[in-house]
């Protein structure tokens, strides 16, 4: 998770054309929107400030993660395709739906995260055989 500090962002847009996912954007304001700070969604992790203080809550809303609750759109989610929690587990889960659906090493990105079937994995650097 990428989070940002709205206390040092200057507005210049760099983010906002770096992301391939466009999560930072421009607070909209009118009908042609407004310049200035940066926002982005925080996954509801809060900010820089205290945990659950009213500062943090002001600037950046409810810190779910602080309060040891997932974020509100994978709480949300009716059909569970948005998930939060510990990465092994969300793995676990991933792998799960695939076999079910008949796919594996064949799914983009599969043999960079799990490793190809096919092939055994290649020894660390400077590991001797």
């Amino acid at each position: 998770m990428v989070l940002h500090d709205k206390d040092l962002c200057i507005g210049c847009g760099y983010c906002f054309y770096a992301c391939p996912f466009g999560a930072p954007q421009f607070p909209q304001a009118g009908a042609f929107g407004l310049r200035g700070k940066m926002d982005k969604c925080t996954f509801c992790a809060g900010g820089p400030e205290k945990d659950l203080s009213k500062e943090e809550f002001a600037k950046y809303g409810s810190n779910r993660l602080a309060q040891g609750k997932l974020p509100a759109c994978a709480e949300m989610c009716s059909t569970k395709a948005l998930l939060g929690g510990d990465g092994d587990v969300i793995a676990d889960i991933y792998r799960q739906r695939v076999f079910k659906r008949g796919k594996g090493s064949e799914v983009w990105g599969w043999g960079t995260a799990y490793g190809k079937p096919d092939q055994p994995k290649a020894a660390p650097a400077g590991a001797k055989s």
